[in-house]
């Protein structure tokens, strides 16, 4: 049985498929906070933790007072 999951992690998921499927691209920016809350219908919190997730992984950056972008991908050798 898989356990439950909690709904930051939910968004994360749903989130990294989004970017990983080209709906936002490398350099993108993502929605805001405002925007992700209510689109999600979730508290703030939650949101933060999602995007906590994404920046620890890699995936994101966050640049103080401007937004969170997808990272560049990394250059195959």
């Amino acid at each position: 049985m898989v356990p439950p999951r909690y709904r930051y992690e939910e968004i994360a998921i749903d989130l990294q498929k989004r970017i990983d499927g080209g709906e936002f691209p490398p350099g993108a920016r993502l929605p805001s906070r405002r925007e992700l809350i209510e689109q999600y219908e979730v508290t703030e919190p939650v949101i933060d933790r999602a995007m906590l997730i994404l920046r620890v992984k890699g995936i994101t950056e966050t640049l103080s007072g401007v937004g969170v972008y997808v990272r560049e991908a990394a250059e195959e050798e």
